[in-house]
């Protein structure tokens, strides 16, 4: 069983994104599962079902798409967040997207019908899933309005202030994907600071 002295960082997000109880985070740590993964470990796969999410205590994730054989990152998570197939979780699809780790990694798995019966019971979990629902939104909301209103140079600047952990640790390419640019034209706004 997970201790809950295991997932500090997870507690102390959840706690302060929904305000779980320790009650409820021990409630919480006796559906998890530790998972240790390399970095560019596969966590989800196109086409694939896992029936499981995945929160993150320490390393990164990117999630991407195949498109004519090349990978299109569509999103980031660090420490803190949670993971899964929105396809599969709420359609009962395989997922249409890829989740790999970015770094080495320590996750806790969660089976996704257990995370949807804590988070219905929970109403500070239910409070937290809203949440991260809501900012995601926003997230996508915002990238698709950068995407059609600013420049490659201002969409960096915007995406750095918003995520200057992926800047720190993640990889160019990756970036670059995620912002619609050719890794040349990153390199030389980076250059450009």
């Amino acid at each position: 069983m997970v201790e809950l002295s295991q997932i500090p960082v997870i507690a102390s997000w959840l706690r302060s994104n929904g305000g779980a109880s320790d009650d409820v985070l021990r409630r919480l740590c006796g559906l998890l599962s530790p998972l240790i993964l390399p970095r560019r470990a596969v966590v989800v796969a196109e086409g694939k079902t896992t029936g499981e999410a995945y929160f993150i205590e320490k390393g990164m994730t990117r999630s991407y798409w195949m498109v004519d054989g090349q990978e299109v990152t569509t999103s980031f998570s660090v420490e803190g967040s949670i993971v899964f197939s929105m396809d599969e979780l709420y359609y009962g699809l395989p997922s249409e997207e890829y989740v790999e780790t970015v770094e080495n990694s320590s996750l806790f798995a969660i089976s996704l019908v257990d995370l949807a019966t804590i988070v219905r019971s929970e109403r500070t979990l239910n409070e937290w899933w809203i949440r991260i629902h809501q900012n995601e939104y926003r997230r996508l909301h915002r990238s698709h309005k950068e995407r059609l209103t600013m420049s490659a140079a201002d969409r960096y600047r915007s995406f750095a202030r918003q995520f200057p952990e992926v800047c720190r640790r993640g990889r160019l390419t990756d970036i670059a994907s995620y912002l619609g640019i050719t890794l040349p034209t990153l390199s030389r706004i980076r250059a450009e600071k």
